[in-house]
């Protein structure tokens, strides 16, 4: 008897579980549900990347980072702690579009960088709020530091992680030149910008990845 009211409790245990069906349509619409949020991303960034379905032929002006990097490897963090990371991919409600200024000194590339990025930022019209700005400086002039608040109280302030060495892109050093990264918002680093570039040529890039992609 006490073997029969064993079996009887297990079978109820293995029926409050989902059934294999069950568990078939739950992954199912997971990836479904993914694929409409994200699923348009992918599409964008293939097409941006190849030109693919692109009648203008329009690639890139920006520096390609192929494959993409991970942000994560960047080891940023925000005046408060929170990890730069934390901010992108599919689990994160509406991330953005993010342009970062990386500068080990600030000096007149690098302040011509943070100028170009606020400007095209502002150019986007109705779209900028789908991209954020930040800043990894090393060092800032005392007169930046004096302007900052006024000119670039918009662009967020970011800083390593304690005990940490942020993994550049591989073209990417600011130690020897100031450049701008573009990160999408799945987390990826896909594109870097230097003093060779315009305004327009960043303008250009952002608006047709926003174009092409209805996430962030």
């Amino acid at each position: 008897m006490t073997m029969t009211m064993a079996n009887r409790i297990s079978d109820q245990d293995q029926n409050d579980g989902p059934t294999p069906e069950q568990a078939r349509r739950g992954r199912r619409t997971a990836l479904l549900l993914f694929a409409l949020g994200f699923g348009p991303l992918i599409v964008a960034t293939v097409m941006f990347y190849t030109g693919w379905l692109n009648p203008s032929g329009h690639t890139n002006n920006g520096v390609l980072v192929e494959p993409v990097v991970p942000v994560s490897t960047l080891h940023l963090q925000s005046t408060t702690g929170t990890p730069l990371a934390a901010r992108f991919g599919p689990e994160v409600a509406n991330p953005n579009w993010m342009m970062i200024v990386a500068a080990d000194e600030c000096g007149s590339q690098c302040e011509e960088l943070l100028y170009l990025a606020r400007q095209v930022n502002i150019a986007l019209g109705k779209n900028a709020n789908r991209v954020s700005r930040a800043a990894v400086l090393g060092s800032v002039p005392p007169d930046l530091q004096a302007r900052w608040p006024e000119e670039y109280g918009s662009m967020e302030l970011l800083m390593p992680a304690a005990g940490s060495t942020p993994a550049w892109p591989a073209g990417v050093n600011p130690a020897t030149e100031p450049r701008v990264l573009v990160v999408d918002p799945f987390g990826n680093i896909m594109m870097h910008y230097g003093a060779g570039h315009t305004g327009k040529d960043m303008l250009e890039d952002l608006k047709q990845l926003l174009k092409l992609s209805q996430i962030g």
